[in-house]
């Protein structure tokens, strides 16, 4: 075993330009997690900011991503040190950090990632992180391999778009589409054209700032018209969508049949 930890395939990608096509893990369950990590995408996303998963869910799912072709990044249910601490020491070297609307939120949660003097996150040696002691450079190489990306989700937040792009150690954004659409005053409608307009604005100017933006985006036209904005990373839809669509669509196939 190497003394560091594992390069950080995604990390290197999105420094590279190269597009990163990804799925959301929101059911908590490591099974479809490993079915997934087996299907080509190259980034998964476990979420337990609005799923029910906590920190020993997240390892199985790390474990069921194990030799398949996705890269794990793995969202703190907030901009938290001891939310990020646990998730990194499970050995997730990708976060993506929601609601940051600030230069300053995005330099803590940037903190949050890195080891004295460099940040603020708590030090253990022995953790699945660190190959549970096996890994004896972990400590001193791991700041090199986190890659933080943060959630642009309101309105301020896209008003400090260039300002958060600035900070060291941020390596993406994230476009957060029903958030901002709700700080927009269009709750449950991200399409309208409001919406649409300042998510175009916001890819314009991530890309000036030479800084990659990332969505989410299960309308397939959707993901389409981002892909040709220059949207550095998408999430193409949910393990929880693919299964409902999927059942419904099925279930018509037998329109009339049963009860």
């Amino acid at each position: 075993m190497d003394a560091g930890p594992p390069p950080n395939l995604f990390k290197k990608a999105l420094a590279e330009g190269r597009t990163q096509i990804g799925l959301w893990c929101s059911m908590g369950n490591c099974t479809a997690t490993e079915v997934l990590a087996h299907a080509g995408y190259d980034w998964l996303l476990i979420d337990t900011e609005h799923a029910p998963t906590d920190v020993p869910m997240v390892v199985d799912q790390l474990r069921a991503l194990t030799g398949g072709t996705a890269s794990a990044v793995v969202r703190p249910a907030w901009n938290d040190a001891v939310l990020v601490k646990r998730i990194l020491d499970t050995g997730a070297q990708t976060v993506l950090v929601p609601y940051v609307q600030s230069a300053e939120e995005a330099a803590r949660a940037v903190a949050a990632t890195r080891y004295p003097p460099n940040g603020n996150r708590g030090v253990a040696l022995i953790h699945r992180a660190s190959g549970y002691g096996a890994r004896i450079e972990y400590q001193k190489r791991a700041d090199t391999e986190m890659c933080v990306l943060v959630q642009l989700e309101t309105k301020a937040a896209l008003d400090a778009l260039e300002a958060i792009a600035a900070v060291p150690g941020i390596d993406g954004l994230f476009i957060g589409p029903s958030d901002l659409s709700a700080s927009l005053g269009h709750l449950g409608h991200p399409a309208h054209p409001e919406v649409q307009a300042a998510i175009a604005d916001a890819c314009a100017r991530a890309r000036r700032a030479r800084k990659p933006l990332g969505i989410l985006a299960p309308v397939e036209d959707d993901a389409r018209r981002y892909l040709e904005m220059g949207f550095g990373y998408i999430a193409l839809g949910s393990d929880i969508g693919l299964l409902r669509q999927a059942a419904v669509r099925l279930r018509r196939a037998f329109e009339g049949v049963g009860s």
